[in-house]
């Protein structure tokens, strides 16, 4: 069977698995988005569903000091004796986990665990959990640290040792322990998840080592493919299949060019076999992960889906769309095919503000997109390309004392400006147009039959190298006024997304 890489596309980094009966269950991260936590599951491996996301409630998710890239770090989700847990680690607030009987259902209030370092991961054994991390043990060594904690409360039972301190890659991180045929394998990332990111490997005999670095570490990474679209692989899980198959889920990203070193849909999840042979673990193709894999551990006749049609009808608020920390109540109304937003006077540039907005990822680095403005609200209403309140692209219009402007603004770091203006009729929908290229992305508009050409920017400006952080575009809807307590609300209908 053939298939493609990324299995997961768009904006769903640190990617961690299990199974649990004939499915497969995977988290992601999510940062200063709430919801927090995508959930999915999938038959197969290939083709996955997000069926919600774990962190629901404010009580879970506390993100009112998340600026842009903070908030909620590389999740890890394990099942024992049927009940899911998910650990995580808010970068605010420390490592706590959650659970669940129910993994279409409401999850637990957190449980803080009293322990540093983030990444955290949890293994279960013989009625014992132990919980590591990247940090510090109680002798003040760092590396891969590990302990035993009570499942019920979170309560630290042991010591807490450093159980080994990798290959010698900066950024330790991403530690998961797994044991097979008696040895104990330690996985974790090193390099930091940029170009230079890898996966390593160690195991033992003993559950708290010494352990030893596989012979061929690392075992996966792409830092040496240059020329090469797929780069930054780590980050990595493993699960095992129903016919004793090992696999990686891990995260990668994809360049806007061969040769150019930016990528602006965030880090995504790949796919690759893994062969476990004592001394020596072999993962992808030659340590590398491609783009295309050729496996026979997948039956001939399974076909990877593509994405469909993006629409307001297939897609549902808390699931495919999220909001910059939290929605405000009573600002976003869905029904069937139309959004009505209620603006508020925080804007898309406002750091730790909670706008008027919501964000479905863009997933494609080639694609369209249009939905119609049938009214803007008391101010102004439009569709953004959003990395981070200080990298965004917007199509608006917005009331003026003289009728409308349709407009398109651009927000580069410390830049700030709008490029393009238009005065329109003072009525009528307003059909907002975006191409999605790999270098660049187009703007168009219609109002009343007549097209207005908003010109076309360089993708690299929303790319990570640019802005930083650990995010992707998002494609937004957005409402803002000049009071929060606006009763006219921005209308959206007739939304499609292509790639």
């Amino acid at each position: 069977m053939r298939y493609q890489n990324p299995v997961i596309t768009g904006f769903y980094p640190d990617p961690s698995v299990c199974k649990y009966g004939d499915k497969y269950y995977l988290v992601t991260s999510s940062f200063q988005y709430f919801p927090g936590v995508p959930l999915f599951e999938s038959e197969d491996l290939i083709n996955w569903t997000q069926i919600g996301h774990v962190l629901t409630r404010k009580s879970q998710l506390p993100l009112e000091d998340a600026s842009n890239s903070d908030g909620i770090y590389a999740p890890t989700i394990r099942v024992n004796n049927g009940r899911f847990y998910m650990v995580t680690t808010n970068i605010a607030k420390g490592n706590f986990y959650v659970w669940t009987d129910d993994i279409y259902g409401e999850w637990s209030d957190p449980v803080w665990v009293e322990r540093d370092g983030i990444d955290p991961s949890l293994y279960f054994e013989d009625g014992k959990c132990y919980f590591m991390s990247n940090g510090t043990d109680a002798k003040g060594d760092s590396g891969v640290t590990q302990c035993e904690i009570d499942i019920e409360t979170g309560k630290v039972l042991s010591e807490v040792v450093t159980v080994w301190h990798g290959t010698g890659g900066r950024f330790l991180e991403s530690p998961h322990l797994y044991k097979f045929k008696d040895t104990y394998y330690l996985m974790a990332a090193e390099g930091g998840t940029e170009y230079g990111h890898m996966v390593v490997m160690a195991y033992s005999d003993n559950i708290y080592g010494p352990f030893t670095a596989v012979k061929n570490n690392p075992i996966l990474t792409n830092r040496n493919l240059g020329g090469y679209e797929l780069q930054g692989c780590g980050h990595g899980d493993l699960v095992e299949d129903n016919n004793g198959n090992i696999w990686m889920v891990h995260l990668g990203f994809r360049q806007i060019g061969k040769w150019l070193l930016y990528h602006n849909i965030g880090r995504e999840t790949c796919l690759v076999p893994v062969t476990i042979a004592g001394d020596e673990v072999y993962a992808g193709y030659k340590g590398t992960t491609t783009l295309t894999i050729d496996t026979e551990r997948l039956p001939d006749d399974l076909v990877q889906k593509k994405d469909p049609v993006t629409t307001f009808k297939n897609t549902r608020p808390g699931r495919e769309w999220i909001y910059i920390r939290y929605p405000r109540d009573k600002k976003y109304l869905w029904q069937d095919d139309r959004v009505y937003l209620f603006g508020v006077k925080d804007k898309l540039d406002d750091d730790l503000a909670y706008p008027t907005f919501m964000g479905i990822r863009q997933k494609q680095l080639e694609g369209k997109m249009s939905v119609t403005i049938e009214k803007c609200g008391d101010n102004e209403a439009g569709v953004t390309l959003y990395m981070d309140n200080q990298h965004h692209m917007d199509i608006g219009v917005k009331k003026t004392l003289g009728g409308r402007k349709l407009f398109k603004h651009v927000s580069i770091g410390d830049l700030s400006v709008v490029t393009d203006e238009f005065d329109i009729p003072e009525e009528g929908e307003i059909r907002v147009d975006i191409v999605f290229e790999k270098l660049q992305y187009g703007f168009s508009a219609t109002v009343g039959g007549k097209e207005y050409d908003l010109g076309k920017n360089q993708s690299r400006y929303l790319s990570t190298e640019v802005a930083g952080g650990f995010t992707g575009v998002l494609i937004g809807l957005y409402a803002q006024t000049e009071i929060d307590d606006s009763d006219t609300p921005a209308i959206f209908s007739d939304l499609k997304i292509e790639y």
